[in-house]
């Protein structure tokens, strides 16, 4: 970390420079995230995570520039050809595409035509031609250049090699370049074409067959989906500015006058910005179209993953689950309120009328034999079905019967994290059991899949791997730490994402518990197996003892802190558990009082906010919600229905909402709102309860258009998206 570095990230920020510096230190202390951002902010002036995470990225990426500045600095004292001009304007770029336009003329390169030209002796002619006297006469001049042995046969042979010098030194100019780049960027042109005989294999992307659009204004979408068909063979893509303004520009940078020698200039540009200009620099504004498109894509999938995975958990109940299906019957698990599975077994309640009394006879003895709470059932094949007839049981109508999204289940089930977790269990029941598990608490459950198998991506396939996995495991993280986990309770999976744990010390947890029961204290923590001070201090607080002796342990305070709540106590005359049970005391405290050089109000605030309500859950209270009746097959929906549905998915050019009838429909983006929507994520999120109406369907397809506005028989304009 260089002072420079916090003093330019302070400004993208407009936050102070010591935060900057205070982030930077704790994150090579081994800080995390997490715990910098709940426990640190005294340090920190109270980021939040999403600003330190920032900072992180920022400092991370300025590293890899000064490591990229350092190599070209070596590679031209390795030529002999760093001078102080060169230094100067390496050490101020901001940017990798600035110092990689700098060090492009000193580049090792494959023998280029100006190579070889200057080989053949025609450097002074180019240098001639560029100086565009009118008295110079080309012919003339190139005529004395002329000399077979050295390959020059003709007079055409010399000028041809001395636009070619002139051709690459154009290209070579930095100035030019970033001249360049940036008409590219601001003009540039995306121009799609389908590959010649890939039409009918390619029909996927029709739309893109004869596309263009200005770059800067393509959402992300289009250009992840173009890049896809390129990928695949199916399209053509080009990225060009008008072409007269992009010579323009570079007429102006070197033509200065109209004579012969200006001609031959003019020449050698056009042959520059359509061999070498352009398609360099259209790689690298490709690249940057590409790297926007993923960034956006990341976005929306992280927003997406979060709120999925924040999603109300219904908790500990002893729930019924179901895995429904048709030929192969519908896989059934009671769970306790760990959720771990007591019985399973399997009904054929859609093959006969005798199977389906005997699985509403079956259902009944579970429900009494088990005493459950609850009912998950997920909402994949016969889902509709299978609901249908537990409401034909007359249950209690304490049990409420649920549909549970069921997306990434098969995944789990067939996972190496199923078959260490269930071993006695086939893959199918394993599937039950995650319904299940979901219902009782979404994070817990998901964390064990590939946030990309959970269904809630935009092109999620074709975007950076490395970028978005880092991504998503920040969500995951922020998620499990801002919610906290039940040491005695949770999974391998869900430990690993605590703040200062990771897979190894998440498994030694695990087997200190098998070993030696449930944890009484978080001073038990040091005796785990690597357990070691620094991953106490990042982990305790996230980590909660509910019924520990000393109440703070089922709480976020932190260890570190205990000290301060003790004092609290003490000064009113009080237990601890005192405070958290009168609000009369908590009011008595004055926080003021308890600030030292290490403890600040944002600590204490904090403090006192958790004796309120100890160990508190963030998420949203359960609240139950049930499709509508009438639909439970695409073939029951007609235009002009209204239905109750659920937000699955939000992208940017629309969001998809489960209708009850196996198959999301899609809201476009013009159709959410009647008034102007420039992202989707602006009014909706994943899990929100939406009413839409049916516009179409598609059975062939399985598609279904649906709509949000107060009035879809009425045309929009959706020409802004």
């Amino acid at each position: 970390m260089t002072e420079a570095h916090c003093i330019r990230i302070a400004s993208e920020l407009q936050i102070n420079k010591r935060q900057v510096e205070a982030v930077s230190t704790l994150l090579t202390e081994g800080a995390t995230i997490p715990f910098i951002a709940r426990y640190r902010k005294e340090r920190t002036g109270s980021l939040d995570e999403t600003v330190i995470t920032t900072i992180r990225t920022r400092l991370l990426q300025l590293d890899e520039l000064d490591k990229r500045r350092d190599s070209i600095i070596r590679s031209l004292q390795e030529q002999d050809k760093l001078t102080n001009e060169l230094q100067q304007a390496i050490d101020k770029a901001e940017a990798l595409a600035e110092l990689e336009d700098i060090y492009l003329p000193y580049r090792p390169k494959r023998r280029t035509r100006a190579m070889i030209a200057k080989e053949r002796g025609l450097e002074p002619l180019a240098n001639k031609l560029l100086e565009q006297d009118d008295d110079t006469i080309p012919t003339l001049e190139a005529s004395a250049y002329v000399d077979p042995e050295k390959g020059v046969e003709t007079i055409e042979d010399a000028l041809g090699g001395a636009r070619d010098i002139i051709a690459e030194r154009v290209n070579e100019d930095t100035d030019t370049r970033q001249r360049m780049r940036r008409l590219f960027a601001t003009k540039g042109i995306f121009q799609c074409k389908v590959t010649s005989g890939k039409e009918e294999e390619g029909a996927n992307y029709r739309d893109y067959f004869d596309w263009e659009g200005p770059v800067v204004r393509t959402p992300s979408h289009r250009t992840l989906a173009m890049f896809r068909g390129e990928n695949e063979g199916y399209l053509k893509i080009a990225i060009r500015p008008p072409k007269e303004t992009a010579l323009a520009l570079l007429y102006r940078g070197f033509v200065q006058g109209d004579g012969p020698s200006s001609e031959q200039v003019s020449i050698a540009l056009e042959d520059s910005y359509k061999r070498l200009l352009g398609p360099s620099i259209e790689t690298d504004i490709r690249h940057e179209a590409k790297e926007h498109a993923d960034n956006e894509a990341i976005r929306v999938f992280a927003k997406n993953l979060k709120e999925t995975l924040m999603a109300p958990p219904l908790g500990q109940k002893r729930v019924l689950a179901i895995d429904p299906g048709y030929r192969t019957g519908c896989k059934t698990v009671c769970l306790d309120r760990q959720g771990n599975p007591m019985h399973n077994t399997t009904i054929y309640p859609t093959l006969s009328e005798q199977k389906q009394e005997e699985a509403a006879e079956t259902i009944r003895n579970l429900v009494n034999q088990f005493e459950i709470e609850a009912i998950a059932i997920g909402n994949g094949t016969a889902s509709r079905e299978t609901e249908a007839l537990l409401h034909s049981l007359n249950l209690p109508p304490s049990i409420p019967i649920i549909l549970v999204n069921e997306s990434g289940a098969s995944v789990y089930s067939a996972s190496n994290v199923a078959r260490d977790e269930l071993p006695d269990y086939d893959i199918t029941i394993r599937g039950a059991i995650s319904i299940g598990r979901r219902l009782m608490d979404p994070l817990a459950e998901l964390v064990k899949i590939d946030p990309k198998s959970i269904g809630v991506g935009q092109y999620q396939h074709d975007v950076d791997h490395n970028k978005l996995k880092n991504s998503l495991d920040d969500v995951v993280t922020s998620c499990v730490n801002n919610v906290g986990v039940d040491i005695n309770t949770a999974s391998k999976q869900l430990l690993t994402y605590v703040s200062g744990l990771g897979p190894t010390l998440a498994k030694n947890i695990v087997e200190y518990r098998n070993q030696n029961g449930a944890f009484s204290s978080r001073g038990e923590f040091k005796k785990v197996a690597r357990m070691g001070p620094k991953a106490i201090e990042q982990s305790a607080g996230f980590l909660r003892i509910p019924d520990a002796a000393n109440p703070l342990d089922s709480s976020a305070v932190h260890p570190e802190s205990y000290h301060i709540v003790n004092r609290m106590a003490q000064d009113l005359g009080y237990s601890i558990q005192d405070l958290l049970d009168r609000e009369d005391l908590r009011q008595q405290i004055d926080l003021d009082r308890y600030v030292d050089k290490k403890v600040g109000l944002p600590t204490l605030t904090d403090i006192l906010e958790e004796l309120v309500k100890p160990g508190r859950d963030p998420r949203k209270q359960f609240d139950m919600f049930c499709f509508s009746k009438e639909v439970s097959t695409l073939n029951d929906l007609e235009p002009g229905m209204r239905l109750p549905g659920i937000v699955t998915n939000v992208t940017n050019f629309g969001a998809f909402v489960d209708i009850g009838v196996h198959q999301d429909g899609l809201i476009h983006i013009s159709e959410i709102s009647d008034e102007y929507v420039r992202y989707p994520s602006d009014v909706l999120k994943v899990n929100d309860r939406v009413t839409v109406t049916v516009l179409q369907t598609d059975t062939v397809r399985k598609r279904i258009a649906l709509s949000m506005r107060q009035d879809p028989a009425t045309p929009k304009n959706a020409g802004k998206h």
